[in-house]
């Protein structure tokens, strides 16, 4: 757990030192409408083309890298596959991730598209700073992987890409492609960090999925 706290606090504070005005009072959820936060979702979609897997062009000022991790889980695959996409099944298991917002849902295909804001509160300095990640999923249960792009402050942007695949005894590897986006100055900070996140969660959903919690 204080390795959790330690990694989503440290990406806070470039985020903290840039945008002040996301602090909030403690244990406060976001003061904005949920249509208020989908128009900002909008907004960063517009701005920001956060789907956009192109790299950054030299001297932009911006740079990309990419890492990949990996998880067996003792539980079949379908089911595995439906439990670890659900982004509900994440709140809990991230421990500042207090709600997802699906602002719209639609299939294209034999792929499921979801326009999404996850919202975190996370303790910084006595407060609590309030995150706001916009993304998008694409699930294709066709092939049993799924796609997520987002954005969040300070102009960070993940695209990541996750299989699954069966394994012998009914167990199932799920293996995270992660492409992290930011500011040159930022990145290997984002993307250290970042990284680290995402096993913390991976074994905390590895943990809930084989127990039955999920």
């Amino acid at each position: 757990m204080r390795k959790i706290l330690r990694v989503a606090a440290a990406h806070t504070f470039a985020a903290a030192a840039v945008f002040t005005a996301l602090s909030a009072p403690a244990n406060a959820d976001t003061p904005e409408s949920d249509a208020q936060i989908a128009a900002e979702w909008q907004t960063a979609w517009d701005t920001y083309h956060f789907t956009d897997t192109t790299p950054p062009a030299p001297g932009s000022g911006r740079s990309q890298i990419t890492n990949s991790i990996s998880v067996d889980i003792d539980s079949p695959m379908p089911l595995t596959f439906n439990k670890y996409s659900n982004f509900n099944n994440h709140i809990g298991k991230n421990p500042f991730l207090k709600r997802v917002i699906t602002h719209k849902e639609c299939k294209k295909g034999s792929t499921t598209y979801r326009n999404l804001t996850a919202i975190e509160e996370i303790p910084y300095e006595g407060t609590i700073v309030v995150s706001k990640t916009h993304a998008q999923q694409r699930l294709h249960r066709n092939g049993f992987y799924y796609e997520t792009d987002s954005w969040s402050e300070p102009n960070v942007v993940t695209h990541q890409k996750i299989d699954f695949k069966a394994l012998p005894g009914g167990k199932t590897r799920v293996t995270e492609k992660l492409t992290f986006e930011a500011d040159s100055s930022l990145i290997d900070f984002v993307a250290a960090n970042g990284t680290a996140s995402h096993q913390q969660l991976q074994q905390a959903l590895k943990q809930a999925i084989e127990s039955g919690e999920l």
